[in-house]
């Protein structure tokens, strides 16, 4: 062989058989490692998160390029498309004939010419647009959680099965395994600094997030067409657990993956409590997810996890991991108290950009690794906390997995037009969870 493949073949090949792929990603590394070729990616849900995420990619030492987006909202794609390319030029190749809109609209930014999906929609949504990309052959950064209930996990697993197989790369937004001070405390933790871990304490506790009100949907709503249910739930998608899962998925799974993380293990059950003290002012017509929870996480070997997650104004904020060893304790964050007390010395990094150069710097040398079964399981160990909470019962893993109620039924067929799977009652209040009346199972 004269010329060796480009690391830009050994994307496009990453389908091809286990030998061939070996050996491209032997020649990626040895011949491409300075990365010349160009890597085309295309955001699924160009919000906050996903125009974030471009960002993060753009500002990468690979040669990048946006080349495509879907999102339920074009206008809203459309203005994200315009501050992009003011800002990264010719790094944002996407003319409007490549803004997609629509709930289904991820199947044809997936189906374009690229390299890398970011999917960044409301969770309830990722697993579908996963097995799709997956199903393409494209290399694939998501956002956390993965999913809202144990069906969508299900199908993220399963999908992540065959990612392996076409040997894909698969990043997941829980960014502070990319972080150097994480890293290093938890492998000096599982290296006994502390002994044996006997407790874990994990926390995010806030003081509120945005809602957004049924105007600002119509605004968005294409041809001016009067704004539908689908529509302003998918606009104020935190509010609804099928899309956003509670504030214990979509904000707190950060604290229990680390949790689970420095514990090496996941949980078998949990017990739980949690409510609404402050939530839009208990008013059920704007919002039906809790605003505070607190768990207790039980693994196999008898050792706990307690957690805190909560949005109360005037209350005490942290968004903090804590480890209590045999021989000390520890913040996986960057501490160790007792006999072998450290404290990192090295340079903090932000967790959203450095994950980004780690999968971006990979693909440039043509390797790839896959995050989606620990973003799976850390997914499902917020959902199960979240099925304690709401149910005022003991739920057990592989209960709820097997078992476990589905959110969204035929999610594969909606659009904004159609009526979501949670409706407002006759007064316009949302169905909110009641401990010791909600069941968790199908």
């Amino acid at each position: 062989m004269t010329t060796p493949p480009s690391r830009r073949n050994f994307i496009k090949t990453s389908t091809a058989t286990a030998g061939s792929l070996v050996a491209a990603s032997q020649l990626a590394r040895t011949v491409h490692a300075a990365g010349s070729d160009e890597i085309r990616f295309v955001v699924i849900g160009l919000g906050g998160r996903g125009s974030g995420a471009a960002v993060n990619i753009m500002e990468t030492k690979g040669n990048v390029k946006l080349v495509a987006v879907a999102d339920a909202f074009g206008k809203r794609a459309a203005y994200s498309i315009q501050a992009l390319k003011k800002k990264y030029g010719d790094k944002v190749d996407v003319p409007e004939d490549r803004i997609y809109e629509g709930l289904d609209a991820y199947k044809a930014a997936i189906d374009t010419d690229c390299d890398l999906v970011v999917i960044a929609t409301p969770p309830g949504f990722k697993p579908q647009q996963f097995e799709y990309a997956v199903s393409k052959g494209k290399h694939i950064f998501m956002e956390k959680p993965v999913a809202t209930d144990a069906i969508g996990v299900k199908r993220v697993l399963a999908a992540v099965e065959e990612s392996k197989k076409k040997n894909l790369m698969v990043g997941v937004g829980l960014q502070r395994r990319h972080e150097p001070q994480y890293i290093e405390t938890v492998q000096r933790l599982h290296d006994g600094a502390i002994g044996d871990i006997i407790t874990m304490r994990v926390y995010w506790n806030g003081g509120g997030i945005w809602h957004k009100g049924r105007e600002e949907a119509q605004a968005l709503m294409p041809n001016g067409k009067p704004v539908t249910e689908m529509a302003y739930q998918c606009n104020n998608w935190y509010h609804f657990n099928w899309l956003s899962g509670d504030q214990i998925c979509e904000q707190h799974i950060h604290n229990l993956d680390v949790g689970c993380w420095v514990k090496g293990a996941y949980p078998v059950e949990c017990n739980g409590m949690g409510g609404r003290a402050q939530r839009m002012d208990g008013d059920p017509t704007k919002s039906q997810i809790f605003d505070h929870t607190f768990c207790e996480y039980t693994f196999a070997d008898g050792t706990k996890m307690f957690s805190q997650g909560r949005h109360l104004a005037n209350s005490w904020q942290i968004v903090d991991e804590f480890a209590h060893g045999s021989k000390g304790t520890a913040k996986p964050s960057g501490s160790i108290e007792g006999p072998n007390k450290w404290d990192f010395a090295g340079e903090r990094l932000n967790g959203h950009q450095q994950e980004q150069h780690d999968l971006i710097e990979a693909l440039m040398r043509g390797d790839v690794y896959n995050e989606g079964e620990y973003g799976a399981h850390s997914t499902f160990t917020a959902i199960l906390g979240r099925a304690a909470c709401y149910s005022g019962n003991v739920v057990k893993w592989d209960d709820l997995l097997e078992k476990g109620r589905e959110l969204a039924p035929g999610i594969d067929d909606y659009t904004l037009d159609t009526d979501p799977p949670t409706m407002p009652d006759a007064n316009g209040a949302y169905p909110v969870p009641v401990p010791g009346k909600y069941s968790p199972f199908a």
